[in-house]
């Protein structure tokens, strides 16, 4: 969705938007902060590890549940229930579920199963992309929204390709809302690293690029057998390979099909109309 002019994007009587970019640039506090200016916010990761990973997440904290004797005899006589928590601020399950490769002895997952497990993550999230047109008209129809924002995960970048219109997600996402990419700086990647040592978010690697790096990281640590990887130490190493190899991507996606806006411009948005203002200075630059 391009506009002929930043007017026809304010003077719209309905707005869509989807922002994308690397996490903790800014999309979900902006998505919070105009859901109290009467929009909707619509979470990718929420609709993931809910709408369509739900179970498999549940279904794993009861199998970790069943290895202690007291909790399993409750379980079978239907005693106990057990429920994900997950919300728009707290990923923490999904995370746990997708998990990180590695020992077992040390909390890693082998390496199968986690491949396993992020081609669930990836048909979940193609299927929430595509979800957005209907939730536009179900924000609309059922709450009376006229507004609407698409609060997507960094792995967005992962599950399309950004130079091919014909692309299923791309071809829902920018007919139905304006793609808005967060751009943000060195300084805000370097904090990222930082962020995610102390707590890890769900990753979505592309298959490749996974098998890419485990054999790399092996090769450097010295590993043969995949059991021996420490699955902490490959989990940092590999997101900052991961963030390294998506940025640029990122701005392919907002040069072929969307905006650019700076983190760092964002930051001073504090509500809907500063927000409408920002995106149509970003539509002006475009056109220039």
């Amino acid at each position: 969705m391009l506009f002929e002019s930043a007017d026809e994007f304010v003077k719209s009587p309905r707005r869509a938007v989807t922002v994308f970019g690397m996490a903790g640039v800014g999309k979900t506090r902006l998505s919070a902060m105009l859901r109290a200016s009467n929009w909707f916010h619509y979470s990718a990761d929420y609709r993931i590890g809910t709408r369509y990973m739900g179970e498999a997440i549940v279904d794993n904290f009861k199998r970790e549940a069943m290895k202690v004797p007291f909790l399993a005899e409750l379980l079978r006589s239907d005693s106990i229930y057990i429920s994900s928590n997950l919300t728009f601020d707290n990923l923490d399950p999904l995370s746990t579920y997708l998990g990180t490769p590695g020992n077992p002895d040390k909390g890693g997952l082998p390496l199968g199963e986690y491949q396993r497990r992020q081609e669930q993550h990836r048909v979940a999230e193609v299927a929430a992309l595509q979800d957005v047109p209907h939730f536009i008209e179900r924000a609309k129809a059922l709450y009376g929204y006229d507004d609407f924002i698409t609060d997507t995960g960094g792995s967005l970048i992962e599950v399309i390709d950004p130079t091919n219109p014909a692309d299923p997600v791309i071809e829902t996402l920018a007919s139905a809302t304006a793609l808005l990419y967060i751009r943000g700086t060195g300084k805000d990647a370097a904090e990222l690293v930082k962020r995610f040592k102390k707590s890890p978010k769900p990753l979505y690697y592309r298959p490749e690029f996974l098998v890419e790096k485990w054999a790399e990281y092996k090769l450097i640590q010295g590993i043969v057998d995949d059991y021996d990887v420490d699955p902490s130490g490959f989990g940092l190493w590999s997101f900052e390979a991961l963030l390294q190899d998506r940025l640029p991507r990122y701005q392919t996606l907002a040069d072929n099909f969307g905006y650019t806006v700076e983190a760092s411009d964002l930051a001073m948005v504090r509500d809907g109309d500063e927000f409408v203002d920002l995106m149509a200075a970003a539509i002006e630059k475009r056109m220039r």
